[in-house]
């Protein structure tokens, strides 16, 4: 089963905290909205996908299967 980046967009303040941990997944716009550029979790950046998940300040990203 795949797991996948989920993003509350009630709770998320577009911070960018995530774009520091994973800029080449998360991604800032110039209007101040949060693009998520892979949805995909792979073994390969699941640590650090998790990393983003828990330094969100609104706890607005979260992973599913």
């Amino acid at each position: 089963m795949t797991k996948k980046i989920e993003v509350d967009w009630g709770l998320c303040e577009s911070n960018g905290v995530c774009m520091g941990v994973m800029p080449e997944v998360f991604r800032l716009e110039d209007d101040d909205t949060l693009t998520v550029l892979q949805d995909e979790v792979t073994p390969e950046n699941e640590a650090l996908v998790l990393e983003a998940v828990r330094q969100c300040p609104r706890q607005a990203i979260s992973i599913s299967e």
